[in-house]
């Protein structure tokens, strides 16, 4: 039913849209976020991209993908120190730059998270049957996550098993990420401190020497192999602003998410880097054998590499972490997602349904459901028109974070527009940062969109001579653009700027038209 935002009521724990308050701290927020970022899964899925595109210069690509993430994290953290929003991007874009920049910026965070969603639950899916496989000594078995059929219907049961336990609450959702994330953690740094030690006394295929040029970004590259890998790289670090998403329901909301955020993001740069290092110094980056460039390799590292670094009993050890890590991200992804519907349906920006937050749990179960029937429905189409699902919707994410990011990044430029020179950290932190991580994202923007109309980029699927990953990364966005008229059509309110107005620094952020209860 409809509850009106008034005083006085039974809900005062509550947040102006009906989400529980004072529930996560600065370790918790990191947590989550790291579960979302998922280590284990990108890692395993996303590495040979990086290496088909960029070779030996891996390390040099993560750290170039790292530094618009990171500067990109001061806007969202000043944002969040000022007016603590479950929308984000959508709700600072918005305020920032006016209603129609801010729906394309919600837009894009929401349909990254349930492209990521379908990604997570497949590479969940394949590594459930590794493990089964290896535990019955099947090879039948093992090979089912290959299977078309058998994987997207995985797929679908890891969604509706996620989306019901994202429903259930945040602090329970905090209680099982602390373990799962604990685990994977620890495996990878096992994981990586075997290799290393293989590579270092000369066990290892590769026959590598430890070159310091790996991490140089300026030789060896060419500017279209950079930003292919350089989307791949941002993927890697993508999720960790999942603190930022339950502001409202932090703690301390000025602090905590700004704070589990930067943690997040650095505790995963030391974890990829020395991850990244361990498995090319190992293996190569050749595309025969145990090689990263290996195309059989490609999207799936650690299952390539799992018994020949650490044994058959590694290899399930190592089996069990990806699981865990996509399951701990599926559950804590869930979380923007729904929660940054949620605030698009508080301003009236998508129908009022998506604003329903259940009485009990306090989380908007809903815009929870629609994520994952939306991410199922997408995860099935792309697989049957795609040979290589994983590495297109990796290549399409890419773009749509460097889309919702850098949005957000300007925005935090305009909105504290009044305020660049009133300290040396303002200049740096609501000026300086956030532009210069915003001017990166755009020009990976741009030069990915213009990459991705080649087939040859991702899988080599096309339509009409146009390579999918266009369709999936810019092609989604325009689609945004068409359902953002429909909804002006059904509620103009939102886009006339009355429900969520345009402001400076300062000015205080009008409370949500209605609250939803189910």
């Amino acid at each position: 039913m409809l509850v009106q935002n008034h005083t006085g009521d039974d809900l005062s724990a509550q947040s102006g849209k009906g989400l529980a308050t004072d529930k996560v701290g600065t370790f918790a927020g990191a947590v989550l976020s790291i579960a979302s970022i998922a280590p284990a899964y990108t890692t395993t899925a996303s590495l040979g991209l990086i290496v088909a595109a960029v070779g030996l210069k891996m390390p040099a690509l993560l750290i170039a993908g790292f530094i618009p993430m990171f500067l990109a994290a001061y806007a969202y953290r000043e944002f969040n120190a000022e007016t603590p929003d479950c929308g984000a991007s959508f709700t600072w874009s918005a305020r920032a730059l006016g209603p129609y920049v801010g729906w394309m910026a919600g837009w894009g965070s929401v349909i990254a998270v349930i492209i990521v969603l379908a990604n997570i639950s497949a590479v969940g899916a394949e590594f459930l049957y590794l493990i089964l496989g290896r535990l019955t000594n099947s090879t039948t078995i093992a090979e089912l996550g290959g299977n078309k059929i058998v994987n997207i219907a995985t797929t679908l049961a890891f969604l509706a098993a996620a989306g019901w336990a994202a429903s259930r609450g945040i602090t329970s959702s905090e209680r099982a990420q602390k373990i799962l994330v604990g685990f994977q953690l620890t495996v990878l740094l096992l994981f990586a401190g075997v290799a290393l030690f293989r590579a270092v006394s000369g066990d290892a295929p590769s026959g590598l020497s430890f070159d310091i040029d790996w991490f140089n970004p300026f030789t060896g590259i060419t500017l279209g192999a950079f930003a292919i890998g350089l989307v791949g790289s941002v993927f890697l670090f993508w999720g960790w602003d999942t603190a930022l998403t339950l502001g409202e329901e932090c703690k301390d909301p000025k602090r905590t998410p700004g704070r589990a955020g930067l943690l997040s993001i650095l505790t995963v740069l030391g974890t990829y880097l020395l991850l990244a290092v361990a498995l090319m110094w190992y293996a190569g980056t050749g595309d025969t054998g145990l090689g990263l460039g290996n195309p059989d390799n490609s999207g799936n590292v650690f299952g390539a590499l799992a018994a020949p670094v650490l044994g058959g009993a590694g290899e399930l050890l190592l089996y069990t972490a990806v699981l865990a890590s996509a399951v701990a991200s599926l559950q804590a992804t869930f979380l923007p997602a729904a929660r940054a519907m949620l605030a698009m349906s508080a301003y009236r920006a998508l129908p009022e349904r998506f604003a329903a937050v259940h009485p009990t749990y306090r989380v908007p179960r809903f815009a929870t459901a629609v994520a994952a029937v939306v991410a199922g429905a997408f995860y099935a189409i792309t697989a049957l028109l795609s040979e290589n699902v994983l590495m297109d919707t990796i290549a399409a994410m890419g773009i749509m974070i460097c889309w919702y990011y850098g949005i957000t990044a300007f925005a935090c430029v305009w909105y504290f527009r009044k305020r660049w020179f009133a300290s040396a950290r303002d200049f740096v932190f609501k000026l300086a940062f956030p532009l210069l991580g915003g001017a990166m994202l755009l020009i990976i923007f741009g030069i990915s969109v213009s990459e991705s109309l080649d087939p040859e980029v991702g899988s080599g699927a096309s339509i009409f001579g146009i390579g999918l990953v266009f369709y999936l990364g810019f092609g989604i966005l325009a689609l945004g653009a068409v359902l953002m008229l429909i909804a002006r059509w059904r509620d103009p309110e939102y886009f006339r700027g009355r429900t969520l107005p345009r402001a400076v620094s300062g000015e205080p952020l009008p409370a949500p038209a209605r609250r939803s209860v189910e």
